[in-house]
């Protein structure tokens, strides 16, 4: 038994299990390959400064969560919280948004890091996979990305999460509100250290799970009342063409999201089947975040979906998800010559597409056929000494107990036959 393990409040991904996470990812990054956009890959860590001015200082993120540290150098790094202010200072070092083709569409799966209590759904350690479209003011680009997150859910058979919907409004009509929430929230009853929040960001105070907190908020302000014409117009046009595609969502007034970026459109995908850790994914509008940066103005939207989360939500509803074995054929050779002869036939299935694996340790019958059940292949090849001496070597269906000979310079094109 080893003496390590896993450090508190992360998992490790092992098989078979390891194979849900993967199809969790293949199905949330289908329908955005199919849309234009476009694969990307950050370091793991980044500047400090990055997620300080991005993610906002005023965030539980920032100020609690971040795992910050110095290198040798004097450099103060962060393994990242988050991922769009690492795609999005990526695609400014990169110039992408100078390529001449905005927006910019990008998506990503990663693993992320905070330090938060460990609990079912939230870990210090976990895995996400996101979107980001970037340098175009759209209310369609909105949509399309919360269009793309519930097709992928529904591709993977969930149908008992909700899509919650916002609007935070712009520059224009946010600071007439925030002087407004200030002036409310200054006259309740709270602590030091969200008092000091209502100063620097008082739409944080709305996200605060805290029911001393909540039950204060009753007759709070709301951003809705205080939208410019613009945002109202914005936001109407993102609900319509939701509602155009059959989109159910449920306007929030209250959902501010956990990061200081967002602007105008902002969303949230829950889950009730998942207790207090109920949000499986979000995203908003960010078109102040370039800007923050360093860089230039660029307008942009995106989500990030927790894997983690999706594989708990599946596993609510009882979804079991159609999951092909990892091997369709495996090699059972006894005695020396076989074993070479049917090596060399799983290199030839491999290279073909087929999926083949090999009894290895040198097992008798017995051992080896027990391998090859435990590995899901649907069909076995069995050779000996007799069945090379006549050129075959017997191809045992697995799944019907059928045993055929065939011969061996058609063990490639028989198994390409019967596997399609």
């Amino acid at each position: 038994m080893s003496t390590f393990k896993a450090p508190k409040g992360t998992y490790d991904l092992v098989p078979p299990d390891s194979a849900k996470y993967l199809a969790v990812r293949e199905a949330i990054a289908a329908p955005l390959r199919n849309s234009g956009y476009g694969y990307i890959e950050t370091p793991g860590f980044e500047n400090v400064e990055l997620f300080a001015r991005g993610v906002g200082e005023s965030t539980d993120i920032v100020t609690k969560e971040m795992y910050a540290f110095e290198t040798k150098g004097g450099d103060r790094l962060a393994l990242r919280p988050e991922g769009t202010a690492s795609v999005l200072r990526a695609a400014l070092e990169a110039n992408l948004h100078k390529a001449g083709n905005l927006p910019v569409k990008l998506w990503y799966s990663g693993s992320y890091y905070r330090y938060e209590r460990p609990q079912k759904g939230r870990y210090r350690h976990f895995s996400q996979v996101g979107a980001e479209a970037i340098g175009a003011e759209d209310p369609a680009l909105d949509a399309e990305l919360i269009i793309l997150a519930d097709q992928a859910y529904r591709s993977l058979g969930l149908s008992d999460f909700r899509i919650l919907l916002n609007s935070l409004g712009d520059k224009e009509c946010r600071p007439v509100y925030r002087a407004a929430l200030q002036d409310f929230l200054r006259g309740l009853d709270l602590d030091e250290g969200t008092r000091t929040r209502i100063e620097i960001n008082p739409l944080r105070v709305l996200d605060d799970k805290r029911e001393s907190v909540q039950k204060q908020l009753t007759g709070v302000p709301l951003l809705r009342d205080y939208l410019c014409d613009a945002c109202k117009a914005y936001h109407e046009e993102v609900r319509a063409l939701l509602d155009a595609q059959g989109v159910s969502f449920e306007d929030d007034a209250k959902l501010v999201r956990g990061l200081d970026y967002y602007t105008r459109t902002t969303f949230e995908f829950v889950h009730d089947g998942l207790g207090s850790q109920s949000a499986v994914g979000g995203g908003g509008r960010y078109d102040g975040l370039s800007e923050m940066i360093g860089g230039p103005a660029l307008p942009s939207v995106g989500w990030a979906l927790g894997v983690d989360r999706t594989v708990l939500a599946l596993e609510a509803e009882g979804v079991e998800l159609k999951i092909p074995a990892s091997t369709s054929v495996f090699a059972v050779p006894l005695g020396e010559e076989a074993r070479r002869v049917l090596f060399a036939k799983v290199s030839e299935l491999r290279k073909v597409g087929i999926a083949a694996d090999f009894s290895y340790g040198h097992k008798g019958l017995k051992a080896a056929m027990k391998a090859a059940n435990r590995s899901g292949a649907r069909f076995a090849l069995v050779a000996g000494e007799r069945d090379l001496a006549d050129s075959v070597v017997q191809l045992k269906d697995m799944e019907s107990g059928e045993q055929t000979a065939i011969a061996v310079n058609e063990i490639v094109a028989e198994l390409e036959a019967r596997l399609g």
